[in-house]
């Protein structure tokens, strides 16, 4: 089991902020660090200093950290054209020795889109099957050739499809829980498929949906990496569990149902159940960036015992 950090920087992180998780996350022998891509605050979070890119943030990590991998759940698809979006990570991949992995999705939270002039269109989901098409289409096409699409939404001319990742393949993430698209999106573009914040029902059975997506594409159903991504509020004792749910704004109950919450034992038996099912890949939600002993504690004694 695999254990990844996942931030949501637009409840309030500068650059450097991350930049210190990101390290420590490196330092502590966690497999990579993800964030969110959102450019509003959701909640009663004040989202202060504003909110970071999150492909300028991953360009920067790219130079400053070694070895984990660096990604996105889920870049919104809204916010960028295909065609800029394969340029942006390719570079990124450059950047990073070749550590990127895309994820990418329709994009949802309509409220951000009307603060920053984005456009907040109808068919979403449809144009997140051409963007899927376009990057790796582009990053697909042989050095030399041209790659062009003609979709409804998004069309492309005599692309020199440049510049290429330094990965062969951009590991791309595909994720969600709707029961007949995402799965065939899923099979057809993702090599792993994330379901955020899903119980071990709900998760069996959204895993199951994809591994049949993708048989009946002609795929192996085990050829894809499932993960899930939880809420984690980690603690010593039941006050540092207390403390830590305080300071996010949860309730302990709560997250002890709906998340990965209380002991070291009790999470890593959790987390268990959720490998028993067919996850290989947990991304951990940090909410609290300046709570770097969080993580200490969850390397030493819930990582360790996974590995």
């Amino acid at each position: 089991m695999e254990l990844r950090i996942f931030t949501e920087p637009q409840q309030g992180a500068s650059y450097d902020s991350l930049l210190k998780v990101a390290k420590a996350t490196e330092d502590l022998a966690f497999d990579a660090f993800f964030r969110s891509d959102h450019y509003l605050r959701m909640g009663n979070a004040d989202g202060l200093p504003g909110p970071t890119d999150a492909w300028i943030t991953l360009a920067g990590l790219a130079r400053e950290t070694k070895r984990i991998r660096l990604g996105t759940l889920m870049t919104a698809g809204t916010f960028r054209l295909p065609g800029v979006l394969a340029i942006q990570v390719a570079q990124v991949d450059q950047m990073s020795g070749g550590r990127v992995e895309l994820g990418l999705g329709a994009g949802w939270f309509e409220e951000e889109h009307k603060a920053y002039g984005i456009p907040f269109p109808r068919e979403k989901f449809a144009r997140l099957e051409e963007q899927l098409a376009i990057v790796t289409g582009l990053w697909a096409t042989e050095a030399g050739k041209e790659f062009s699409y003609n979709g409804t939404y998004y069309q492309l001319e005599n692309s020199p499809a440049l510049p290429k990742p330094v990965q062969r393949k951009v590991p791309v993430l595909v994720g969600g829980h709707g029961a007949r698209r995402t799965p065939r999106l899923a099979a057809q573009y993702a090599d792993e498929f994330n379901i955020p914040f899903a119980s071990l029902e709900d998760s069996e059975r959204q895993f199951g949906r994809v591994r049949a997506a993708a048989e009946a594409a002609g795929r192996k159903g085990d050829e894809l990496v499932y993960s899930n991504a939880l809420v984690a509020c980690v603690g010593r004792s039941d006050a540092e569990v207390a403390r830590r749910a305080a300071a996010i704004g949860r309730n302990v109950d709560e997250l002890k149902a709906n998340g990965l919450a209380g002991s070291p034992a009790e999470v890593v038996d959790k987390i268990g159940r959720y490998a028993a099912i067919g996850a290989s890949r947990v991304y951990l939600q940090m909410l609290d960036l300046d709570d770097l002993d969080h993580l200490e504690l969850i390397s030493a004694q819930v990582q360790s015992q996974l590995t």
